[in-house]
């Protein structure tokens, strides 16, 4: 019994699939600081999403239930993970004046799990353009007027929240300070330089 499952021994397809589950995290580990491309390669499958579709005329339904999830991401990728709602029930609440202690923006969803569902989510519903099967009949610009009105309807509210609660969901980089001189200093530095 040489090599058998009841032996401890493993298969060559649980073989397989380990290493390539190790293989596929490495690089994914490795693609972590490159965020720009990145985005542009789930553009480029995104990209690939779309002509599939607009080259079979159909799967509308799948589009549908792809930009739903995408806007669900959205929204967990712009909320804070720690709700101010629910926080300032508890007594604590962000900071609002200057003397509070700060607290950096987290969020619920981070960017690198972000772009992997995204990518994730393209993938699939681009395999799933090849089962005729999901290819439901509809009146597609009705799905999509009611996506656009659930995509403002939703990103309406996520900023009256982050409008209440001040909180930026971006991070344009490093804060800098200026020097701030009266014009007369300023105009005799520029003189001596």
């Amino acid at each position: 019994m040489e090599g058998s499952e009841s032996d401890g021994g493993v298969t060559p397809i649980a073989k397989w699939k380990n290493d390539f589950s190790r293989t596929f995290q490495y690089y994914l580990d490795r693609s972590t600081p490159h965020t720009i491309e990145r985005w542009l390669g789930t553009l480029a499958v995104a990209m690939i999403y779309v002509l599939r579709v607009y080259y079979v005329q159909g799967f509308y339904v799948i589009s549908y239930g792809l930009g739903i999830y995408v806007l669900n991401l959205l929204i967990g990728f712009l909320s804070p993970k720690v709700d101010p709602e629910l926080e300032a029930l508890d007594g604590a609440s962000l900071p609002t004046k200057g003397s509070d202690e700060f607290k950096p923006f987290i969020r619920r969803l981070p960017e690198f799990k972000f772009w992997y569902a995204i990518t994730k989510a393209f993938v699939v519903a681009f395999v799933l353009t090849f089962f005729s099967m999901l290819d439901v009949p509809v009146f597609w610009p009705i799905l999509l007027c009611y996506w656009i009105f659930l995509f403002f309807l939703t990103m309406k509210r996520q900023i009256l929240h982050m409008i209440k609660y001040k909180y930026v969901p971006f991070d344009i980089g490093k804060q800098r300070y200026t020097n701030k001189k009266s014009a007369s200093s300023s105009g005799t530095q520029e003189t001596e330089g």
